[in-house]
């Protein structure tokens, strides 16, 4: 295993077990490496400290018996500290030395109680290596081998019982098969209860980090939103006060006083998004739509078939629509020479419809959709859909029209504020 990956899983241990998983660590610590460690030295080391056992078998077996106690302690620490799901990653295997070393110090003590047949005893170390070895492996390897470990398992005891000839096949071949079913049950269920536990707690992390990020886009659109609307009729009314001041010095003022008004309500709005207070709303838009649009020079007509305060709407889909009031407006100041533009709301078969139309557009739509991609109107026809509504746009000849349509029953909420705002759909 690469070292910067086995820095990134201690470091991932590190963090889920400071969030509540300490006690489940502990507790799966000592039911897989514990318990490996601990049936080793019961049942074999009983075995190696028994008069009866010859001295040629009881001592290769101790040495082995200490060494493969501490390299089966070694790999299951290091499973534990494995990112979830790390065991059914192809490219993560244990490492190589302490696997050949748990091998080798099993094989001993396995052929010792063999050579002395014992048929129940020589399967505890293979047994315990099959179970650490599958801890590593895919769901689809770990079940062949402890398949094979099974079945393989049912041919030493049988073959040294019928070589004997002591009567006692069947035990000496279906106990050590068992023992090794057994063994491989009862150290993967805690280590899979573990898995899912870093998984869930990495799936909370995870969803953590999401909400920070989902929260950090929605105040910079947001801020981006109302900056950019803003600043547009500032500079335009900039513009036109510049204009007037030799020819019209009074409405010159004038402008001028709304520039500084305008100015005043973005810095207000600008606190308002920090605070997290500001919503839009289909009924403040229109209003200022018209008035925006006028002061361009635009003939600006508004047709509302219904007050758009007492037409059923909840404020989530109201606040929605005002969205695409503020984006339609400012599509028509900046990417546009209009002369006329008509706003038309009304509520028919259940449905709000809001139409944003003007002339003088002097950009293809195909270049509009390109530019436009995840932006502008494209990102408010997502939220749309979300709310199960429709936005949709065309242009016939130099005539452009926004349509927007939602259903008045209950709202579904249309997600987090992010507000496109930034004129680029058009």
């Amino acid at each position: 295993m690469p070292d910067g990956e086995n820095g990134q899983n201690a470091q991932n241990g590190e963090t889920a077990y400071g969030t509540g998983l300490t006690g489940l660590r502990r507790h799966t610590w000592w039911a897989v490496p514990g318990m490996a460690v601990g049936v080793q030295l019961l049942f074999v080391g009983e075995w190696i400290l028994d008069d009866d056992v010859s001295r040629w078998a009881r001592g290769p077996a101790a040495a082995a018996l200490a060494v493969g106690v501490v390299a089966s302690a070694v790999l299951l620490t290091r499973r534990l500290t494995l990112l979830p799901g790390a065991g059914a990653n192809p490219g993560v295997r244990p490492p190589a030395g302490w696997l050949i070393t748990a091998c080798a110090a099993g094989t001993v003590p396995a052929v010792s109680s063999l050579a002395v047949r014992n048929y129940g005893l020589w399967a505890v170390a293979p047994a315990t290596v099959v179970a650490i070895v599958a801890t590593y492996l895919a769901p689809r390897a770990r079940r062949t081998l402890i398949l094979g470990s099974v079945l393989l398992a049912l041919l030493p005891g049988a073959v040294v019982s019928l070589a004997a000839e002591d009567g006692e096949v069947v035990y000496a071949a279906l106990f050590p098969a068992g023992l090794v079913a057994f063994t491989v049950w009862v150290m993967l269920g805690p280590l899979w209860a573990w898995d899912t536990a870093r998984r869930l707690d990495e799936a909370r992390r995870l969803e953590a980090e999401l909400a920070v990020r989902d929260e950090r886009l929605r105040f910079a659109a947001d801020l981006h939103d109302i900056q950019g609307h803003h600043l547009q009729v500032i500079a335009l009314k900039s513009e036109l006060a510049a204009r007037l001041v030799d020819t019209d010095p009074a409405r010159a003022a004038a402008e001028m006083r709304e520039v500084r008004q305008l100015a005043a309500d973005a810095l207000s709005d600008t606190r308002a998004v920090v605070q997290g207070y500001r919503r839009t709303t289909l009924d403040d838009e229109i209003t200022n739509a018209t008035r925006v649009l006028a002061a361009a020079g635009i003939d600006a007509r508004t047709t509302l078939a219904q007050a758009t305060a007492a037409n059923g709407l909840a404020e989530p889909a109201r606040h929605l629509l005002g969205l695409v009031m503020r984006e339609a407006t400012t599509n028509v100041l900046r990417h546009s020479r209009a002369r006329h533009a008509e706003v038309d709301y009304r509520v028919t078969g259940g449905l709000a419809r809001l139409r944003v139309s003007n002339d003088g557009a002097d950009e293809p739509l195909d270049t509009i959709r390109h530019t436009a991609r995840g932006t502008g109107l494209h990102s408010l026809g997502e939220r749309l859909r979300v709310a199960h509504g429709e936005l949709t746009w065309h242009r016939d000849g130099e005539h452009f029209a926004v349509t927007a349509l939602l259903p008045t029953g209950p709202a579904t909420d249309p997600g987090p504020d992010t507000g496109p705002g930034n004129g680029a759909a058009r």
